[in-house]
């Protein structure tokens, strides 16, 4: 945490710096401006997906090995956006790459289970203490399940989740996320509101949307709609307001007040799903769900998700109540890269390495914060972290609405100009591979101590 003696630094400074930054960043990136001015002639916004157009420009991305990735102008980074917390395994891992290759000389599709997919699901069902899973093909095809489940096991409607919490591009669930403060309603009731365009009214009504950290809330939530709820679902720490971890008993108090109230519970653990642990925030936080959706780490950086549950629950598809499918669920090549991942390259020493390097990471970011009393602070969660950029704990949605995200803005151009890649945008954190050294996180490190020493200048 920062020291008692944080002093403010002034907004000028950071405009200059930024300005500074901006500069040297498009300088540098001549090929990426160009192909991205060519894309937006045949793609909105230039890009496959919304997430990946951020200010200055986008990067585009040519190759990466190791902890390296190489854009299409020759740049060097050591990867801390690992792809959106995706490549936990690190790049072209010998392992994966010998994986995917013996299994694609053997057919890449068949539409037909495979043995690979006996062994991934027993993984999972040990990490995660659930009996039963099901595959997917993205973190949003999976929170979508678990929806769908939770709704035909209960034969209830309404959902009730976080202020904020991102659980992927399905409607049920585009509400309140990062909602603007004019439209998010009073703190103790936050406003359901919809995402984007194109989300029918009557799917917002049924998502009710409470504050993290804040079990009241939720009671009162149930007790508006008594009999009517089908699952809470929540991200255990939430990653997409930079990292806020749960209070002490938090997540146990969730599940209690849920099942007090016929509701099933639904741990998101997409992003935390075996990063910031073997077993997630499952095990990290030592509660177990009715139902897990994840996806990003576990496929080795293949297309990937995973939804486990309860016998009892899963019941629904067994018995064919709720239909669970998809083309590509239990891809061959997906899941020959998801048993590499989970059986040989995620152990014990893969997080040991990791614990070491957000010890390092965690240590000198604290040390640059003191010595030169800036207003910020760092979570380190295994292969997860991030800085924060504000000196008291974030709780909540609200509380993040207070940090001035120009910081973040400006350490991700610090970073990317001197040699480390960021996810964009100021809710996002980093993730560490199994192929990163100590020198890689020090890089990071390094990187934050200049940018402190040219704010105090």
């Amino acid at each position: 945490m920062s020291t008692p003696t944080a002093r403010q630094v002034s907004t000028a400074r950071v405009k200059e710096l930024i300005a500074r930054e901006e500069e040297a960043f498009r300088k540098a990136r001549p090929r990426s401006h160009k192909l991205w001015e060519e894309a937006r002639q045949v793609m909105p916004r230039g890009v496959p997906s919304s997430f990946q157009d951020a200010s200055p420009q986008p990067v585009f991305a040519d190759r990466g090995r190791g902890s390296r990735v190489w854009d299409v102008d020759g740049n060097e980074y050591v990867d801390f956006h690992n792809g959106f917390g995706v490549m936990v395994v690190g790049h072209a891992h010998p392992k994966i790459v010998d994986a995917v290759s013996r299994r694609i000389a053997q057919g890449s599709h068949f539409a037909q289970p495979v043995a690979d997919d006996l062994d991934v699901a027993r993984e999972l069902a040990r990490r995660f203490g659930l009996p039963q899973w099901r595959f997917t093909n993205s973190g949003t095809e999976s929170t979508l399940d678990a929806v769908r489940i939770a709704r035909g096991f209960t034969g209830r409607q309404r959902l009730i989740k976080m202020e904020a919490s991102y659980h992927g591009h399905h409607d049920a669930l585009m509400v309140s996320v990062e909602p603007p403060p004019e439209l998010m309603g009073p703190p103790d009731e936050p406003a359901s509101v919809p995402q984007s365009d194109g989300i029918p009214p009557a799917i917002v009504e049924l998502t009710s949307v409470v504050p993290f950290n804040d079990l009241q809330a939720l009671e009162r939530a149930f007790s508006r709609h008594p009999d009517d709820v089908a699952a809470v679902i929540v991200e255990p720490a939430m990653m997409n307001v930079g990292i806020v971890v749960p209070d002490p008993g938090y997540l146990a108090g969730l599940r209690d007040i849920a099942h007090r109230n016929g509701a099933l519970l639904i741990f998101d653990e997409v992003k935390t799903g075996v990063t910031i642990a073997a077993g997630g925030a499952t095990e990290r936080f030592g509660v177990t769900p009715d139902l897990i959706a994840l996806a990003k780490a576990i496929g080795g950086g293949l297309p990937c998700g995973a939804v486990g549950g309860r016998a009892d629950v899963m019941e629904v598809i067994e018995a064919k109540r709720v239909a669970q499918m998809g083309t590509f669920n239990g891809n061959p090549l997906t899941m020959a890269a998801s048993k590499v991942t989970l059986l040989e390259i995620l152990d014990r020493s893969a997080y040991a390495h990791f614990d070491a390097l957000a010890e390092t990471l965690q240590g000198g970011l604290d040390g640059v914060i003191a010595e030169h009393e800036l207003p910020f602070h760092a979570i380190t969660l295994a292969a997860r972290g991030g800085v924060t950029y504000r000196a008291q704990r974030v709780r909540n949605y609200r509380d993040y609405l207070e940090i001035d995200k120009s910081f973040a803005y400006l350490s991700w151009l610090y970073q990317c100009n001197r040699g480390v890649l960021m996810a964009p945008g100021a809710e996002e954190n980093w993730t560490l591979s199994v192929q990163h050294s100590a020198d890689d996180v020090q890089r990071y490190v390094d990187n934050f101590a200049e940018m402190a020493r040219d704010l105090r200048a």
